[in-house]
């Protein structure tokens, strides 16, 4: 059965994880529709890319709200549009417990570095890029994970690694992993619509496919 996914973003973002999403859907690579794109501010440019794409759009923003609140009005989207996977592309908050105790299982994040890595509050984008580069490592790459309670430290379901250069810049790096963020967000949702993921404590476990 075709999966229902929302996306939520935040202001800045470009909104390339969600477009590669759409993109695989409306392709057939994915078997699921992107039924909403939810984001904080109503001039963020994924939520022009998305409308762009034909995806229904809808802005909620936590400012003056409470974290209860906030979550509420989260909660009854993502119930109205029936969204069987929510999907962080570029959300920069924390999402509220509420709603990750209610779609346990269900909500997926990207992060540009190989987690446990140079995750945490704190560290995204140019943050993430320029600690790693730092740090020496020779090797960086993506992760998509299942969201918990915490920045960054749900179940990881799929990693891809992207050589680091001598004369990497945060930039040349990011450029390099984001390539690779692309396709592994693609294939854990496509893993997880025909129901290949099975989360077993801390880890996930990819299932076989099922026969036809």
């Amino acid at each position: 059965m075709s999966i229902r996914i929302a996306v939520l973003v935040s202001g800045h973002g470009r909104g390339s994880n969600m477009a590669a999403i759409i993109d695989a859907c409306q392709r057939g690579e994915i078997d699921g529709q992107v039924v909403l794109v939810i984001g904080t501010r109503s001039e963020a440019p994924a939520l022009q890319r998305a409308a762009e794409k034909g995806v229904r759009t809808r802005v909620i923003s936590p400012r003056n709200l409470s974290e209860e609140e906030y979550a509420q009005r989260l909660l009854h989207a993502l119930d109205e549009a029936r969204v069987d996977l929510v999907c962080l592309a570029g959300y920069m908050r924390l999402l509220p417990v509420p709603v990750v105790r209610a779609y346990a299982g269900r909500v997926m994040n990207i992060h540009p570095a190989l987690l446990p890595l140079f995750g945490g509050k704190g560290m995204y984008g140019e943050h993430v890029h320029q600690a790693v580069l730092e740090s020496g490592m020779k090797v960086s790459g993506c992760t998509v994970h299942f969201v918990d309670e915490h920045y960054d430290t749900g179940p990881i379901i799929v990693q891809r690694c992207v050589p680091v250069e001598d004369d990497d810049t945060w930039e040349t790096l990011a450029a390099r992993v984001l390539v690779q963020e692309h396709q592994a967000y693609v294939q854990a949702v496509k893993l997880f619509a025909e129901g290949r993921l099975r989360i077993e404590g801390r880890r996930v476990r990819i299932l076989p496919p099922t026969s036809p």
